[in-house]
């Protein structure tokens, strides 16, 4: 009886054994569903941000030709800005090298864009120049030169009657004074002639290092670096400097270039940032030098947009001179109007 109650109890224990593994070979699959089903739902959890971000812009590529925009070939109209941070000094020096020979190409007939004669017209142009536009001298200043043709009859002048001629300038009260007294130190000074030395030049009364430059450039032939409002502009656009004094700005480009191409550069990137790299609203669509610019895409990068916001012989328009050379106006150049004309 003992052997027989001890193998129920064998047998029984065998049963609850069997009874609990059977439902173990399920939790498997329930752990699994369990399982997959806490996975989708973080699957889709993290997803679901990326469904409501915003679809990230597509970086859109620079023209291959800096030529293209003045062949007609419509660049990119957005491009992202080229950044040479880290750039090298030589990288440097090869790019700025570069924009000037592209600039070459589009402005080859690039001169000074005042008019004049000879030095002392030049000189005086240049001081009236301050603060209104080559146009507007140019405009003004056959008057002033018919009545004054020499440093010794400006030097003799009534300060009033040469006012009334300047008053389109602009500040021409402190520009007569100017142009008197820098005709009077010609006459006393330096026997009526514009002096060829720079140490010279910026001792006459309204004349400093930018017009000293300007007439030793296209007055005497000694190259020299006209650091205007659009000289400035440029050369940071491009990132050739980060100086904003004019004198260290001068030498931080002047650096970058043989001295024999300082005033031809002078005349590429004024014409430049007269015709196309404006200060406000640059046409980056009409560009050449759009491949080389860090800044590209600062202004209108549309290709039709930015041929209206062109100006002077680009956009149609006259250019700054009354008298400019035959060279530009065998270009397409055309002159401008005089003063009253409209």
């Amino acid at each position: 009886m003992k052997k027989s109650s001890a193998s129920k109890e064998t047998a029984a224990s065998r049963k609850a054994v069997a009874g609990k593994k059977t439902p173990a070979t399920k939790a498997p699959a329930k752990k699994a569903a369990a399982g997959k089903t806490a996975a989708q739902k973080a699957a889709a959890k993290k997803a679901a941000p990326l469904k409501r971000q915003a679809p990230a812009k597509k970086p859109a590529v620079a023209p291959k030709k800096a030529a293209a925009a003045v062949k007609g070939v419509a660049p990119a109209k957005t491009v992202a800005p080229t950044s040479p941070r880290g750039e090298s000094r030589t990288a440097l020096v090869r790019r700025a090298r570069r924009i000037d020979r592209e600039l070459a190409e589009v402005y080859p007939y690039a001169h000074p864009e005042l008019d004049f004669e000879n030095p002392f017209q030049l000189v005086v142009a240049t001081v009236l120049s301050a603060q209104t536009t080559d146009l507007r001298v140019n405009q003004t200043t056959p008057a002033l030169f018919a009545k004054y043709p020499t440093p010794e009859d400006l030097a003799a002048a009534v300060p009033e009657e040469v006012e009334e001629i300047l008053r389109p300038t602009g500040f021409f009260r402190a520009k007569t004074k100017s142009v008197i007294g820098l005709s009077k130190a010609l006459t006393e000074d330096f026997g009526g002639e514009v002096p060829g030395r720079l140490e010279d030049l910026v001792k006459l009364p309204g004349v400093g290092r930018k017009t000293a430059f300007v007439v030793l450039g296209n007055a005497f032939g000694r190259p020299g670096i006209t650091v205007d409002t659009h000289f400035q502009r440029l050369v940071r656009r491009w990132r050739w400097t980060e100086e904003t004094d004019p004198d260290k700005i001068e030498a931080a480009v002047g650096a970058l270039f043989p001295k024999s191409d300082w005033t031809d550069l002078s005349h590429h990137v004024i014409w430049h940032g007269r015709r196309i790299c404006h200060a406000r609203k640059p046409a980056c669509g009409a560009c050449p030098i759009a491949p080389l610019c860090p800044a590209y895409g600062e202004g209108e990068t549309d290709p039709e947009k930015a041929k209206k916001l062109l100006k002077y012989e680009k956009g149609g328009f006259p250019g700054q001179r009354l008298k400019p050379p035959q060279s530009y106006l065998d270009a397409g150049g055309k002159p401008a109007p005089p003063l009253g004309a409209g």
